[in-house]
């Protein structure tokens, strides 16, 4: 049955005290993560919102057949990016300048100069990111983001700036590729427009202006997860508000107006 998925919000030492619309942050309080409950129909994906005031740890997530092997179950994790907002110089750090073997990988992450292999990029609103597994990466501050990933918890810390958490150094580095990241993933969303952000190889994901077409909604025909970026998404004709994420049954029940804008998912 179709319907808007509750939410936990997480307190994070690098999150933020003011959200940007149209969430809040309860006094006193530094949210980092707004997460949406994955439905039983769909608890392959998990969709939240992420929010930092400084960088978050340098980390690997494993692919499929590395968690079944390590016994952490069958699904991996692969994720992507959509940036909402940016503070003036705000980066993300994805992949390596230059290849780098484990070895070297190993020292650097003891000695902290892991930071600065990854390549820093600086993001603005509309800019995406898609993560395959085993890249190595880091969120830095001041960005706000929706991510869109498989639905696993496994994440290996290389780097954490001398944080007191721990690092998982052997795990991440038994699945972690040095080398430069695919910029063939990546690509500035325009403002306007219908565009597939992600074909595979474990979800799908697309940027609709409504209304729907026919050809787009012959590619949703089963459940799938709507995540309003404007006003105008209806599902089964009750609206659904921009900071919400809704299990939408069967596309016919989504409706997205003249001038609206949704992002919607599914898995493959």
């Amino acid at each position: 049955m179709s319907r808007v998925l509750p939410t936990i919000s997480v307190e994070k030492p690098w999150g933020k005290d003011r959200l940007p619309a149209p969430f809040t942050a309860p006094d006193g309080q530094r949210i980092g993560e707004i997460w949406f409950e994955p439905p039983a129909e769909l608890d392959q994906l998990l969709v939240k919102y992420i929010f930092t005031t400084e960088k978050l740890s340098v980390q690997v997530h494993p692919d499929d057949d590395q968690s079944e092997a390590a016994g952490k179950g069958r699904q991996g994790k692969s994720e992507c990016w959509y940036v909402i907002d940016a503070e003036p110089g705000a980066t993300l750090g994805i992949g390596f300048a230059d290849h780098a073997d484990t070895n070297t990988l190993r020292a650097a992450a003891l000695d902290g100069s892991i930071e600065d292999m990854l390549v820093w990029h600086e993001v603005r609103a509309g800019d995406f990111f898609y993560i395959p597994a085993n890249t190595v990466h880091a969120i830095g501050a001041g960005v706000s983001l929706i991510e869109v990933q498989q639905n696993s918890d496994i994440t290996y810390r290389l780097h954490d700036y001398g944080r007191p958490r721990e690092l998982h150094l052997d795990e991440g580095l038994a699945v972690a590729k040095g080398e430069p990241y695919d910029m063939g993933l990546a690509r500035h969303v325009s403002p306007t427009g219908t565009i597939r952000l992600v074909s595979g190889p474990f979800f799908v994901l697309d940027r609709v202006d409504g209304p729907m077409g026919a050809e787009l909604v012959a590619d949703y025909p089963g459940a799938l997860l709507a995540i309003p970026r404007s006003d105008g998404v209806t599902v089964g004709g009750s609206p659904v508000a921009v900071g919400e994420c809704a299990l939408v049954d069967a596309v016919e029940a989504l409706d997205i107006a003249p001038g609206g804008t949704c992002l919607i998912t599914r898995p493959l």
